[in-house]
């Protein structure tokens, strides 16, 4: 059989077995895998575990991120797709040479692209687990190992705050995609009774080291917006910006800092 038709079949059977493992984008997966395996038992291993579940970006041990490759260590936080449209904004709003924070830093997909894209920023993020933010400096992002914004204690200091922090509530866990429950780690996930447990915690850090007129960007959905308007306002924040995916979800909100 000649080379071509082979790939062609090889490319249908993992899409085929993917799509019955309930993989949504079988096919796109399948280009990852088939391009990442060094070889067939290689590729039969890894797609034994997608199979079973395993995030890909574990599997092969990168991911692309609004237009970057990030590497995702076993164990860390999967950066989403979705989360993009909180960098291209953050990016955005930080001048050159400018300061930004990246709260929750997870692998550091949000600080790595703020730190290409924005020429001399100076770029941090922050991340209580210690295997996340050593993935984080894989990606060439300077991560402190703290809970939040601990080591920061200047005010108005930083142009930028960002940070994708847990904000499912605890009660909808169980509707997570079954092996996002398996494998995810919950700390990322639990975002408390209304979600917002952690996401209120970085808008009061925010608020301190906002300079006056920066900007905080975090990622939120349902209605949380909404619902935290009010401690935004009694924060010091205005000018509330939230923005939606295709399908008309809320995706995340940005707030400025008060510049009187």
């Amino acid at each position: 059989m000649p080379a071509h038709d082979g790939a062609v079949s090889t490319h249908a059977i993992v899409t085929e077995r993917l799509a019955r493992a309930g993989c949504v984008a079988a096919s796109e997966e399948a280009d990852e895998l088939l391009a990442a395996a060094p070889d067939a038992a290689t590729l039969e291993t890894w797609l034994a575990r997608r199979e079973q579940g395993e995030p890909l970006a574990w599997i092969i041990g990168t991911m692309r991120f609004a237009g970057q490759t990030i590497r995702v260590d076993p164990g860390v936080y999967v950066p989403r797709v979705q989360s993009e449209g909180l960098a291209l904004r953050a990016a955005a709003r930080l001048p050159a040479g400018g300061r930004a924070l990246d709260l929750c830093t997870g692998a550091g997909a949000i600080a790595a692209h703020l730190a290409t894209n924005v020429p001399r920023a100076f770029v941090v993020g922050t991340d209580i687990d210690p295997g996340a933010a050593a993935c984080a400096r894989r990606n060439g992002v300077a991560v402190v190992v703290a809970d939040l914004a601990g080591p920061f204690q200047a005010a108005a200091t930083f142009d930028t705050v960002t940070v994708v922090a847990p904000y499912v509530p605890t009660r909808e866990l169980a509707l997570l995609p079954a092996d996002v429950q398996r494998y995810e780690p919950r700390r990322a996930l639990d975002g408390g009774p209304d979600g917002l447990d952690l996401v209120r915690r970085t808008a009061g850090a925010a608020s301190r080291l906002l300079r006056p007129g920066g900007w905080f960007l975090a990622e939120l959905g349902g209605e949380q917006d909404a619902v935290l308007a009010p401690a935004f306002a009694a924060l010091g924040f205005e000018a509330a910006e939230p923005w939606w995916d295709e399908d008309g979800d809320l995706r995340g909100v940005a707030v400025r800092r008060l510049t009187r």
